[in-house]
C-alpha cells in the first residue's frame, strides 16, 4: 500500500507543474469547457506512454547494472530537483485567459500529443523518473508483473491530475483563480523537490556502497 501510495503521489506531481502541457490545457478548458481541455490532458498522457515504452525497452536491461542504478537515481534526482524548483520560482506566474471558442475532439488531441511529444524535456523528464524507479525496481528484484503495477499507477496519478485540471479549467471556470493554481504549481514543486531529494540520496548510498 506504502508503494502504491508514493507512486500515485509521484504521477500527480510529475503531472501537477503549470508548464507547456498545463498551461495550454487549461487554455482550452476556458476557451471549449470540459471535454476539451480532458481531451487535450489525454494526448499528453499518450505521448507519456511513448516516452515510457522507449525508456522501458531501451534501458529495461541496462538498469539492473549498480552503475546505471546510480546514474539514473541521480540523473532522476537532477531533473525533479530542476523542475520543482522552476515550479516553485514560476508559480506566481500562472494566468489565466477566459475566452470561449468551439473545440475540435480530435485537434484538442493532437496539439496535446504533438506539444507533449515534442517538447525537449519530455524525455529527459521520463528517463529520469521513470528510469529511476525501473532501476529501483530492478535493484529490489522487482519483477515483469511489479514493473507493469507500479507504472500502470503512475499513470492513474497522471491521468487523475488531468481529469482534475479539465474540471477546475472547464466545470469550475468561474471559481478558478490565478492564485489558486499557484498554489497547486508552489505545492506541486515542492513535492517534486522532496522526491528529487529521495532519489538523489538512493543514488548517492547506491554510489558509495
Amino acid at each position: 500500500m506504502e508503494t502504491f501510495i508514493r507512486d500515485l503521489v509521484l504521477g500527480l506531481s510529475l503531472a501537477a507543474p503549470i508548464g507547456p502541457v498545463n498551461a495550454a490545457q487549461l487554455d482550452r478548458g476556458m476557451r471549449g469547457g470540459f471535454i476539451p481541455a480532458w481531451l487535450f490532458g489525454l494526448g499528453a498522457v499518450t505521448a507519456d506512454l511513448v516516452y515510457i515504452a522507449l525508456v522501458y525497452f531501451g534501458i529495461g536491461e541496462w538498469a539492473k547494472e549498480p552503475i546505471v542504478q546510480t546514474f539514473l537515481s541521480l540523473f532522476g534526482a537532477f531533473v525533479l530537483l530542476y523542475t520543482g524548483a522552476e515550479s516553485v520560482w514560476n508559480a506566481h506566474a500562472v494566468t489565466i485567459r477566459q475566452e470561449r471558442k468551439t473545440e475540435s475532439a480530435f485537434g484538442s488531441w493532437l496539439a496535446s500529443f504533438l506539444l507533449s511529444l515534442l517538447n525537449p524535456l519530455s524525455i529527459l523528464f521520463w528517463l529520469g523518473v521513470y528510469g529511476s524507479v525501473l532501476a529501483q525496481m530492478a535493484a529490489a528484484g522487482g519483477g515483469e508483473g511489479q514493473v507493469i503495477w507500479r507504472t500502470a499507477t503512475i499513470l492513474v496519478g497522471v491521468v487523475l491530475w488531468d481529469m482534475a485540471l479539465a474540471a477546475a479549467a472547464g466545470g469550475f471556470r468561474r471559481h478558478v483563480t490565478a492564485n489558486v493554481l499557484a498554489a497547486a504549481s508552489l505545492l506541486s514543486g515542492i513535492v517534486l523537490v522532496g522526491f528529487g531529494l529521495y532519489f538523489g540520496w538512493q543514488g548517492v548510498q547506491s554510489f558509495w556502497a
